[in-house]
């Protein structure tokens, strides 16, 4: 039973806070203290040696550091932010560059995406204002709990979760 929960808490939690930020633009703070609490209990059930245990939660702080610092440019939600954070505690210092890389991949491809809807869905109306100022003015909300669900979905078969499982 601890075998199964350790490999699906994670994956299933955030495949919520992903859908829940597609379809409402937010991710809600119980979700996200549900993915970083659910770490705790699961990694003393598989037995996490201790120093493997302070790189996770080591790696969740600079997570959250640089979250934020991303939040006060402009650049990232508050909600985004944390998620990151809760996601790193399961990922440590050995994933969690491949999470991050799966994560911008994923957050780059539904931006483009995004973006490209936005502009064909666009209702051109030239006599009013020309079609480049609408196109300057276009800044679509891109739902990156979206992209940490994708990011941290391909990353975990690689992580300390799935190797200790055997």
């Amino acid at each position: 039973m601890i075998h199964f929960l350790s490999i699906s808490i994670f994956p299933f939690l955030m495949i919520i806070a992903g859908a829940g930020d597609a379809l409402s633009l937010r991710i809600p703070n119980w979700l996200t203290l549900t993915i970083f609490a659910a770490f705790f209990p699961l990694a003393w059930a598989t037995g996490m040696p201790l120093a493997v245990f302070g790189l996770h939660v080591l790696t969740a702080v600079i997570l959250l550091v640089v979250g934020f610092a991303l939040f006060s440019a402009g650049l990232f939600g508050g909600g985004d932010a944390k998620l990151m954070a809760a996601a790193g505690i399961w990922f440590g210092s050995t994933q969690a560059l491949p999470f991050l890389a799966f994560t911008v991949i994923a957050g780059g491809a539904l931006a483009l995406c995004i973006g490209v809807w936005s502009v064909i869905s666009m209702s051109w109306d030239i006599h009013d204002v020309s079609w480049a100022k609408k196109f300057s003015r276009l800044k679509p909300n891109v739902p990156y709990g979206y992209a940490f669900a994708i990011g941290a979905i391909l990353a975990f078969p690689e992580s300390w979760w799935m190797v200790a499982s055997g």
